[in-house]
């Protein structure tokens, strides 16, 4: 299997900062992540303004999901709710949500789906992974994209079971989502349906004060009911340098300059056969139509029932995986990519962290005959 280095440069909660408010320049990379919260409530110009410097940054694909301040992207709330929000005139939801999907053909905007990625510069890594990402977050007061317990394992039992990159605004429970008191936060739905993929990268965001790495060793998995506690069998939490350094917020996954990731259960097989595949030329993404975000899955829509609050999530994928695969997807790297390093009032001032660079290594692709 011929695998190559592709360099992921991953933030979140960037709240209407561009990364030259924030005093820090992007690092190079192949894909941008954003994980979520783009704006702090969702108006025109920070829409603008956000999906402007995405837009412009150099990298090849940047994969962006909304965040439960992006409150004019999720329409049925907004309808809702949009009136209570302080500082916020009135917007047209489908007019903010046309910025994002008109921003760049380079932008992946993921809304509770996945996609096939394809890397095609000249000079870049030639590779090829899948992405599930998702708004959602489990939370208390009244803001977008949020979820009831009772309807977690639904809703995170739909990321496809071979992806190789999960992205969600919320974090999993009991990984980079303790509040500043050390309260576990996050979501422990996600972190059982993570146990069950076991992506290779899962970037999250929305716990301001819980950015950073762990690394999961899995446990085996030939036990598909063991709770958290029984497929967890080793964490090591990452170290990243302080806030002022000046040096690179590296996670090397390749074995280079820290272990290597113990996870090559790729969703597809090296240079593997594209003649079938109806990639976007400009954009190198195919959504995949397994899983798409609708009115009917948002929460408050009126077409929803009361008794299945998401509908097109009332069953969980079934795990066709080889054995092979799913023993040697052992270990995922999870990773809170937040920007701003506080959260509101922001006593003593606003800070901000940098970007996380994750290297990975993924299969390449080969151009069809």
């Amino acid at each position: 299997m011929r695998l190559r280095k592709t360099r992921f440069v991953c933030v979140s909660d960037t709240h209407g900062y561009t990364p030259s408010d924030a005093g820090f320049k992007l690092p190079a990379g192949d894909v941008l992540i954003h994980a979520g919260d783009l704006t702090n409530q969702g108006s025109l110009p920070e829409l603008r303004r956000t999906i402007e410097w995405i837009s412009k940054a150099d990298y090849e694909v940047k994969i962006v999901i909304c965040g439960n301040h992006d409150i004019t992207l999720d329409a049925s709330f907004y309808a809702k709710y949009g009136s209570t929000f302080h500082n916020q005139r009135l917007e047209n939801s489908e007019q903010c949500m046309e910025v994002v999907r008109a921003g760049s053909p380079s932008i992946v905007f993921l809304q509770h789906q996945s996609a096939l990625v394809r890397l095609t510069r000249a000079d870049g890594p030639k590779t090829i992974f899948k992405v599930f990402g998702s708004p959602y977050s489990q939370f208390t007061g009244n803001w977008a994209f949020g979820y009831e317990s009772a309807d977690a394992a639904a809703l995170w039992g739909q990321i496809p079971l071979d992806a190789d990159i999960a992205i969600t605004h919320t974090p999993p429970h009991s990984h980079c989502d303790s509040l500043s008191t050390g309260e576990p936060v996050g979501c422990k739905a996600l972190r059982q349906a993570l146990s069950n993929v076991r992506p290779l990268l899962a970037v999250c965001g929305h716990v301001h004060e819980a950015r950073g790495y762990d690394r999961v060793k899995w446990s085996s998995p030939s036990s598909t009911n063991a709770g958290p506690e029984q497929t967890e069998h080793q964490v090591m939490r990452g170290v990243l340098p302080p806030r002022e350094s000046k040096k690179q917020n590296l996670v090397d996954l390749t074995g280079k300059k820290a272990e290597r990731l113990d996870n090559d259960g790729y969703s597809v097989d090296a240079d593997p056969d594209l003649s079938t595949a109806s990639f976007t030329p400009s954009q190198n993404a195919l959504l995949l139509p397994s899983i798409t975000a609708s009115t009917s899955m948002m929460p408050d829509s009126p077409q929803q029932s009361q008794t299945a609050p998401f509908p097109l999530l009332s069953s969980l994928i079934k795990d066709t995986r080889s054995d092979d695969m799913r023993f040697r997807r052992k270990e995922t790297c999870i990773v809170n990519a937040a920007i701003v390093a506080s959260k509101w009032p922001h006593r003593g001032g606003k800070k901000f962290h940098p970007p996380i660079v994750v290297d990975l290594e993924l299969p390449t692709w080969t151009e069809p005959e």
